[in-house]
């Protein structure tokens, strides 16, 4: 099963985040918090302007992304928990 995200809209898959510490510390799973990063797996068509036509989105696939704590809603897809937001809660692209 596939998802296409609608209009201004853009699929998410978290990316795996480091179980160690700079330290070596191992951080338990009950204690991690979850990545604020992620990789753009889908995008919609874009934004509808007032006079009708559609602009399309900064972000496109592949695009490793920056998103807010609790930016977004969690879907199950298959066995993958991916996100599904609008892209003005993406706070940057990194490089």
């Amino acid at each position: 099963m596939t998802v296409k995200p609608l209009q201004d809209r853009v699929l998410i898959k978290r990316v795996q985040e480091e179980t160690k510490t700079a330290g070596g510390i191992i951080i338990p799973d009950n204690h991690k918090e979850k990545p604020a990063q992620g990789e753009v797996i889908a995008v919609g068509s874009g934004y509808r302007l007032q006079d009708g036509s559609v602009k399309a989105l900064d972000v496109k696939k592949g695009d490793k992304v920056l998103f807010g704590k609790y930016s977004g809603t969690e879907v199950k897809v298959g066995a993958d928990s991916l996100l599904i937001m609008k892209e003005d809660e993406i706070l940057g692209i990194l490089q």
